[in-house]
């Protein structure tokens, strides 16, 4: 944290479905140090989206709303913008929405704080707001792609404001925060009945805080929610539960699999509802959502199955929590030795296929413009990317051969294989997931190898 000039840190870990460790670092504010404790609100931006899709799920399940229906049926307030390019954007679903595959645009929202005119859900829509100049728009048929979309959410948020007449936090209080005795949870803001006043401030990348330190955002919906680690941590316990079989108040079996399932490997190594399912650092099949807005980031990774998982919080931007959350990750995996949970059958490997694989190439586990390395270190085949460091602090995985050209990979979920055509040569590469019905993922060798 001082390497990093981070202000504050609160973690949580979790195992066997309880709480097991909570510690907290520094302080809530540079200029007034308090130190943090454990009910310290932190802003948890885009945390807030899971937690809006369960609140989406929860409200189909009592009938109060169909997530598979046009959400245009439910907007009073605002209507739908038109798309001759994508007419079928009319009968857009929520389900679509929460999924990202409705096609629209807006990724993140900017911060205001108290003095600030705060624009209205409509004007963030009509693009009266910093960052976003023009109306939110359509990029491509619902259902017919993958793209992140706070704006989105935000039609969401809308839509049950319009549709129940009540401020989403009400509803979010109601239906998920009071049932799972979220007591330090609230999407409430800054200056709202019902905000923290043990909330950490958000700090700079030069550790000073920001403004009042205290950040509102009216799209709650996408970014808006307060909370602690130990509260997300029950928030995740609560799924693992249900994907278990329990009912855990609002959360059904049915919910918990709808939140969680993967849809596709096409996007991030995979997709659920609105969970990240494209993660597997130390061996783990994880359900993942993070947070990261100005001068505050927050990590939520929880095991499928288990029990298992953290809960990450820190009062600083990018540059300062990013190297010490890789650490934490990579310290609590290895220090609870979670990876050798799941460990895989290795099979022999031959030099032939170890020679074909090795190589550069581009977007092989994530198709995020990043290099990924094969290489051969004393005997194992080990493939190294700048990703592992950024999350792990390490900058390489190990690869295990378990047969037919197919790779489990130490840090990731997905299986590997590669594929030759009939000169030999490795033509293909094919991930899937196992346990998993979603469908594989082929990409030809010459989207993804670079050559010398």
């Amino acid at each position: 944290m001082a390497e990093h000039d981070l202000a504050g840190l609160s973690v949580a870990v979790f195992d066997g479905h309880s709480i097991i460790e909570t510690r907290t670092f520094g302080v809530k504010s540079r200029t007034s140090p308090t130190s943090i404790d454990t009910m310290t609100a932190f802003s948890t931006a885009s945390i807030s989206k899971p937690v809006t899709a369960l609140l989406c799920l929860v409200l189909d399940a009592e009938g109060e709303i169909n997530i598979d229906e046009p959400i245009a049926g439910y907007l009073e307030s605002w209507e739908l913008p038109e798309s001759s390019e994508f007419p079928a954007a009319a009968q857009v679903t929520w389900r679509q929405l929460l999924m990202h595959t409705a096609g629209t645009t807006q990724h993140g929202f900017a911060d205001y704080y108290d003095g600030d005119v705060i624009p209205s859900l409509i004007d963030s829509l009509a693009g009266r707001i910093p960052r976003y100049d023009k109306p939110i728009e359509f990029q491509f048929a619902p259902g017919s792609d993958w793209q992140y979309s706070g704006g989105g959410y935000v039609i969401v948020q809308l839509a049950l404001e319009d549709h129940f007449d009540r401020p989403m936090r009400d509803l979010a209080r109601e239906k998920i925060f009071l049932p799972l005795r979220l007591d330090n949870t609230t999407m409430a803001q800054p200056g709202e009945p019902g905000f923290p006043s043990n909330a950490a401030l958000v700090h700079g990348e030069s550790g000073a805080v920001i403004r009042t330190g205290l950040p509102i955002t009216p799209q709650v919906s996408a970014s808006g929610m307060w909370s602690t680690p130990s509260d997300l941590a029950t928030f995740a316990i609560a799924i693992q539960r249900a994907l278990a079989g329990e009912t855990v108040g609002p959360i059904s079996p049915a919910i918990a699999r709808t939140l969680t399932d993967v849809f596709s490997l096409e996007h991030v190594g995979g997709m659920g509802t609105p969970f990240f399912r494209g993660f597997g650092f130390g061996n783990t099949d994880w359900f993942r959502h993070d947070g990261s807005n100005t001068g505050v980031n927050s990590d939520l990774m929880v095991s499928m199955t288990g029990g298992y998982g953290m809960a990450l919080m820190g009062n600083g931007d990018d540059a300062n929590t990013g190297p010490v959350f890789a650490m934490l990750r990579r310290e609590i995996i290895d220090g609870l030795q979670w990876s050798l949970r799941n460990t895989v059958n290795e099979e022999p490997i031959s030099s032939e296929l170890a020679d074909a694989i090795i190589g550069r190439y581009r977007g092989l586990l994530y198709d995020l413009g990043l290099e990924y390395r094969i290489e051969v270190v004393d005997g194992e085949l080990w493939i190294m990317s700048e990703f592992f460091t950024q999350f792990l602090g390490r900058d390489r995985s190990r690869m295990r051969h378990v047969g037919n050209g197919a790779f489990a990979i130490d840090d990731y979920p997905n299986r590997l294989r590669f594929d030759f055509d009939d000169a030999g040569k490795d033509s293909s590469m094919t991930l899937s997931r196992p346990g998993s019905s979603v469908a594989a993922f082929q990409r030809s060798m010459s989207e993804i190898e670079v050559r010398p």
